[in-house]
């Protein structure tokens, strides 16, 4: 769910935001299977869809070619900074800029709909502080004078 909310965020920016690639993955995913049924139910209620969706395991090669990673919980960012050899330098909790509330978002997996939606309106509450934060880092990356 995050990961199609980030997308559709991201789609109504300019570039460079509407250029970045949000890819989905976990850390204890397995490959291939599609969404949950609540998933995709909680997002088609506001107009999007997971049907195409397939896991994805987080790998190192997916954390060494990411600008930033946002997690849903501090326990899944404890993980990815102790199993994988490089942890991310922009590794936060997906809540982490938002200035009210709980910081992490509870994973709904074999849950009823209902926490499905708390999950994806917890996800929509913070898109918009991401999106500043990745505004932000690459307006100060153009704004640096060039190395060397």
């Amino acid at each position: 769910m995050a990961a199609a909310l980030f997308r559709h965020a991201l789609a109504a920016q300019d570039d460079p935001l509407r250029s970045l690639v949000v890819e989905s993955a976990g850390i204890s995913a397995l490959a291939g299977y599609p969404a949950a049924a609540n998933s995709d139910q909680a997002l088609r209620k506001v107009g999007l869809s997971l049907l195409d969706h397939r896991s994805l395991p987080l790998t190192q090669e997916a954390l060494d070619r990411a600008f930033a990673v946002f997690c849903m919980t501090e326990s899944h960012r404890a993980v990815i900074e102790v199993q994988f050899e490089r942890p991310p330098k922009r590794l936060f909790l997906m809540r982490e800029f938002v200035a009210r509330g709980d910081r992490d978002i509870p994973d709904p997996f074999g849950l009823n709909l209902a926490a499905y939606e708390a999950s994806r309106d917890a996800m929509v509450e913070a898109i918009p502080s991401l999106v500043n934060y990745l505004q932000a880092e690459f307006d100060s990356t153009a704004a640096a004078p060039p190395a060397g």
